[in-house]
């Protein structure tokens, strides 16, 4: 059977108030009683209940962690640094995957039943009609990895997608491509949308046509393949700009199975820089987005939100072009 706290309350020859004030962040107790509670309770084997605790303050210490893109490796470094970013600071994570979802009410109807203290949406997939109904449902929020919008007054973290779609656009321009295509993520992600939306911009003011616009059906090798034997079908490019790492490997595969060489014959840019990017096999030069911050800081914000906020916070962090070997270098 569990230990109990009068068991060690007997053990350290104090009440059990004191024994429960040790046990709560922020209670006062005296240093002499905190040993002796410490002591009886390492003796005892006796640990805390968390849902005793909840009870009393009301909180359950839960963060939701929404997602919907589980087939795609970053989500693995996604959540291993969400995980445990929040259990270093004493919180839970509850993992609820998302994937075939479309109703945000009955998303926040679900988190609502473990009383969760807070949610982040950590994906760009879902639209922001999501966080939007957690905030109005008064469940703090954090929209990581999405769009911010100014009529949507929930907290955002993650990268400016213009920005890096015109730095994929005059990345590829720079080394002298001109017959450019894009290949993004599934078109209905609000990345892709501002991602196409930025690369278009650059093009324009370059006064140069893109060669191609299409979109893989996910965030998958297989996605990226099926889609880059398509384009190839349709017309012959000097390079890709793929949305997302994985499905720029994909499209890569595909490229070589049809006798191209890269990047002699074609050139790739791909998005993420995921650990699979520097193999040997791939060599991708891609955009990184840096997936840590965006995640430490959507954490440390969902701890000191207040539900009220009427001006929740909005953090872009700058990319950075990671140069290796699939796109032809830089002219001297």
């Amino acid at each position: 059977m569990p230990v109990t706290l009068k068991e060690v309350s007997e053990r350290a020859g104090v009440s059990r108030s004191a024994v429960s004030r040790t046990f709560t962040d922020g209670a006062s107790v005296a240093a002499k009683t905190r040993r002796k509670v410490e002591t009886a309770a390492a003796e005892l084997g006796y640990a805390p209940s968390l849902i005793a605790s909840s009870l009393k303050t009301k909180r359950t210490k839960l963060i939701g962690l929404v997602a919907n893109n589980f087939q795609n490796p970053v989500f693995l470094q996604v959540f291993d640094l969400f995980t445990r970013a929040l259990q270093a600071r004493g919180f839970r994570p509850l993992l609820v995957n998302l994937t075939d979802e479309t109703d945000p009410a009955h998303s926040v109807s679900m988190l609502r039943q473990y009383s969760v203290d807070g949610v982040i949406v950590a994906t760009s997939t879902l639209p922001p009609a999501f966080a939007k109904a957690f905030r109005k449902a008064q469940v703090p929020v954090v929209h990581a990895f999405g769009r911010f919008d100014k009529n949507v007054k929930v907290a955002v973290v993650g990268i400016d997608n213009v920005a890096c779609g015109k730095m994929a656009a005059n990345t590829m321009l720079a080394r002298g491509y001109r017959k450019i295509a894009i290949l993004g993520g599934p078109e209905a992600a609000t990345s892709t949308q501002d991602r196409v939306k930025g690369f278009r911009q650059a093009m324009k003011k370059a006064a140069v046509e893109i060669a191609d616009i299409s979109y893989a059906r996910n965030y998958t090798h297989a996605a990226g393949s099926e889609a880059m034997t398509a384009l190839l079908q349709r017309i012959s490019v000097e390079a890709v700009f793929c949305g997302d790492d994985l499905i720029c490997m994909g499209a890569m595969d595909s490229a070589r199975a049809a006798g191209l060489t890269i990047p002699d014959d074609i050139g790739f840019l791909g998005f993420n820089d995921m650990e699979m990017a520097a193999w040997q096999a791939y060599e991708l030069t891609t955009i990184r987005q840096p997936i840590s911050d965006i995640i430490q800081r959507a954490v440390e914000i969902i701890i000191a939100i207040d539900d009220a906020d009427d001006d929740p916070a909005t953090v872009l962090f700058p990319c950075e072009v990671i140069e290796r070997g699939s796109l032809r270098p830089m002219p001297e």
